[in-house]
């Protein structure tokens, strides 16, 4: 029976997860990017300096935190085993020119994080306790006036929340530290939880603080490990990118334990992993710039689309260079077994394992905070404010039972439920994208004049 139904789910996945969402996530992507004439590139150093440089907004604007803190919750979601796991698979299968594709799926998918962040704000509403709620949920009902559509979200975010964003998550942090550091699952298992505890049951100003922390650490620590194994491959990094470039118009031919890829097969695995790093048109990160303080929507649009830029041009580049660099893609290893390998052969031993482990741990669990919020305000909408305490501490609860479970039907469940909630989300995105368009001209004229 059970293998019935993961068979269905693995078809069902693959169908959610086929070339209609791949397509229609960067084809509007594309349209965006067309429409706000290039805003992702123009706009830029401009977004930069508003994220890591002005990192907050007065005190007395609406919201909940500041606009650096929103951006490193939805950089704790994003960040994860994408940025270790998932450039892994995307090269094991398609070859050094899946890159590329992971490239311009980050580069049309901040057009698209950044209409997401202008939509969240716009039509964000303020709760009887003071605290904002906003995302696609809000700006589907109130924005499109299609409230089905936004419960459809709800409902397919609340139960990837749990999957994808909880269960999943800890599992993988159970497993590095077991065969790494030899630490019992349930050992495991019950100190995520109580981290987890300490930070989400605070609500989001909690998380907001932990993010701001915890994930601008682990990025520079694990980027720093990865620029220290490209400094001793230097020689290799024109030739790296060579590959990139070449095999991702070409065929890449069979070699050493790599069995070779097409270019659609190069195109797939890079749009699919590229997609699923950044979350860019999932509706995930939106629900996290809701809460950020700020009057005008574009302000903290242009720093939530410098999440895809962070995630995929950075983290993720670093992480296949290093595995083009040291050759560990020839190896016929996949996931985080190859990222694992690149890191153990560039530096000389047992130091890269326990990297790519640590990396590995701080990037599930700063998922799992990013992701509680997510979920917490999907049932919100549906059920109200009473849900909100039980589901923080259910959700704490459930991330202990994941350490210690066999996930692969919560895995490919999730897995489907977090593509489906894509779909009412770029209706919302392209339906309302004259307002996006309408909100970027006067931000753009006020900042001119």
């Amino acid at each position: 029976m059970q293998s019935a139904i993961l068979e269905f789910l693995n078809t069902l996945s693959g169908w959610v997860w086929g070339a209609p969402l791949l397509i229609l996530l960067v084809g509007a992507g594309l349209y965006l990017t067309v429409l706000l004439r290039g805003l992702q590139f123009t706009s830029l150093p401009h977004a930069l300096y508003l994220a890591l440089v002005v990192r907050r907004e007065p005190e007395d604007q609406p919201g909940d935190i500041s606009h650096f803190q929103a951006l490193m919750t939805a950089l704790a979601a994003t960040v994860g085993t994408g940025n270790i796991a998932g450039v892994a698979t995307a090269i094991a299968a398609g070859g050094p020119g899946a890159m590329f594709w992971m490239w311009v799926t980050g580069l049309v998918g901040m057009a698209t994080k950044y209409a997401e962040a202008v939509l969240a704000v716009r039509f964000r509403i303020t709760n009887a306790d003071g605290t904002m709620s906003g995302g696609p949920m809000y700006y589907l009902s109130d924005g499109l006036g299609q409230p089905w559509l936004a419960s459809m979200f709800a409902v397919f975010a609340s139960i990837a929340a749990f999957g994808i964003g909880n269960m999943v998550q800890s599992n993988s942090v159970a497993d590095a530290a077991l065969q790494t550091f030899g630490v019992p699952t349930w050992a495991t298992g019950l100190a995520l939880a109580t981290g987890t505890a300490a930070v989400v049951l605070g609500g989001i100003r909690s998380i907001g603080r932990a993010a701001s922390a915890l994930v601008p650490l682990m990025i520079v620590l694990y980027v720093t490990a990865a620029a220290a194994v490209l400094f001793a491959t230097a020689d290799r990094i024109l030739p790296s990118l060579g590959l990139i470039f070449s095999h991702a118009f070409t065929p890449t031919a069979a070699t050493g334990g790599f069995l070779g890829a097409t270019v659609m097969l190069s195109i797939r695995m890079g749009v699919a992993r590229g997609v699923f790093s950044n979350e860019s048109g999932l509706g995930s990160a939106p629900i996290a710039a809701a809460a950020a303080r700020t009057k005008h929507p574009v302000a903290q649009a242009m720093v939530s689309m410098t999440q895809t830029f962070i995630d995929t041009l950075v983290v993720c580049t670093f992480t296949g260079l290093v595995i083009l660099n040291t050759g560990a893609w020839q190896s016929g290893e996949t996931g985080a077994a190859l990222t694992t390998l690149a890191f153990r052969t560039g530096l000389d031993g047992n130091l890269g394992a326990v990297i790519v482990s640590i990396g590995l741990i701080f990037f599930a669990y700063t998922t799992l905070l990013g992701w509680s919020y997510y979920g917490e305000k999907s049932l919100q909408y549906l059920l109200g404010d009473r849900v909100t305490t039980p589901y923080r501490r259910l959700f704490c609860i459930f991330v202990a039972l994941g350490a210690v479970a066999e996930l692969e039907l919560v895995w490919t469940f999730s897995d489907v439920m977090n593509g489906l909630m894509a779909f009412p989300n770029l209706i919302g995105l392209i339906g309302l994208s004259g307002i996006v368009a309408k909100e970027t001209r006067d931000y753009l004229n006020r900042t001119r004049r």
